[in-house]
């Protein structure tokens, strides 16, 4: 049984498995740790040198040509040259493993990714891709929301007030904005009418009108790359190292490798969204290629467009000011989610046989939507109302 629903996403499981088909699954997870570390460097780097061109500024420049060695030496000063920290009144435990359950969910979640095409390794054909269960979306979402426990007993088994403060505020942002997530993702499974990340992919692999960027609209697309955006803590959603408020938020008290792992964590969490973006609205590997290197074409291209979007996020970075916070969740639960679920139910309205069925849904839908904005600015209303209230000697 678990072998068909393996077959079902990855053809190296189609003829059994034997110790063939476990060394070759070994060796993808080990290749794609490795892709995803080495990504996690050189986007480091990347980002600081972007930064200082957009900032006129230099930037890293003295560890190996143009600076590019300077995220390796950071890594060895980090493990080898800051002393590890144990606060007195920590939880030992906790406080030691809410750096893992901050990095492991972002590699878990880029093993559904697919970087390329079909290859044959020892007379097996597999994909470049670690894992493709039948229940890749539902994996993600779940792997996702899982991160928010590190982030949360990191905090909490500090035993300090301020960590304890950045972690809660740091759980509202993730929570708020896992819900637009979810429902933007629910769009592309709606289209798709598949969990399997290979079949939203094979999908999209004809024009460019194939694209879920296009067949949903762009509103699904734009709203998962703000929620992602927020759900990895990027600026301008980077409340939770508000470091003028909060001091360092809910890792002020690690250091040394603890730390260094949150700080690895967030980049890893960076690519694997951008990543997971290409996958789901911009057809991942696919391209148009000539016939000769047939197989490495789909690597390029998934990695080109891998590197837009990483570009983006750091011109984010550069010219975006950082929220309040009032507005970041405004954003999140007055704007995103009401603007996903709306449209969510457009698609599926549009996807019914029966027009009757279609009409009264789309009543439904437009009352629903009406109600939910009318409560949204009577909320606002009364929030500006008392503002005022206050103000007045």
């Amino acid at each position: 049984m678990i072998g068909h629903l393996l077959a079902a996403g990855d053809p190296l499981f189609a003829k059994g498995v034997d110790l063939a088909v476990v060394l070759i699954v070994i060796a993808k997870t080990l290749v794609t740790f490795g892709i995803l570390l080495v990504s996690v460097l050189l986007m480091i780097w990347f980002e600081r040198k972007a930064h200082a061109d957009m900032t006129n500024r230099v930037g890293p420049d003295r560890a190996g040509p143009h600076g590019v060695l300077q995220t390796l030496a950071d890594g060895i000063k980090f493990i080898l040259g800051k002393e590890d920290l144990l606060p007195e009144r920590a939880d030992k435990f906790i406080f030691r493993l809410a750096p893992f359950l901050s990095a492991v969910p972002a590699f878990l979640a880029f093993s559904i990714v697919p970087i390329g095409g079909t290859i044959t390794i020892a007379h097996h054909q597999t994909r470049l891709q670690l894992a493709d269960p039948p229940i890749g979306i539902l994996f993600l979402l779940a792997v996702s929301s899982i991160a928010v426990y590190g982030v949360m007993l990191a905090g909490w088994s500090s035993g300090s007030k301020y960590p304890l403060l950045g972690s809660v505020r740091a759980s509202a942002q993730m929570v708020s904005y896992e819900a637009a997530l979810g429902l933007s993702t629910a769009a592309v499974v709606l289209a798709s009418g598949s969990l399997l990340v290979s079949d939203i992919v094979s999908q999209q692999s004809g024009s460019i009108f194939d694209l879920n960027l296009i067949r949903l609209g762009v509103v699904p697309f734009v709203v998962f790359l703000i929620a992602a955006t927020a759900e990895t803590n990027r600026p301008p959603f980077d409340l939770v190292e508000a470091e003028q408020e909060l001091v360092g938020g809910f890792h002020t008290e690690y250091s040394s490798a603890r730390f260094a792992m949150f700080y690895l964590a967030e980049f890893m969490n960076t690519i694997t969204m951008s990543a997971i973006v290409v996958t789901l609205f911009l057809g991942g590997p696919n391209g148009p290629a000539p016939h000769f290197l047939h197989w490495l074409w789909p690597i390029v291209w998934f990695f080109g467009k891998l590197l837009i979007f990483l570009f983006v996020q750091v011109w984010l970075r550069a010219t975006l000011p950082r929220f309040r916070y009032d507005q970041l969740m405004d954003l999140g639960w007055k704007v995103l989610i009401p603007l996903s679920l709306g449209w969510l139910l457009i698609l599926a309205t549009l996807r019914l046989d029966n027009r009757w069925y279609g009409v009264i849904a789309g009543v439904v839908g437009v009352l629903a939507w009406t109600i939910l904005i009318r409560a949204i600015d009577v909320g606002r209303a009364r929030v500006e109302e008392s503002g005022q209230l206050e103000q007045v000697p």
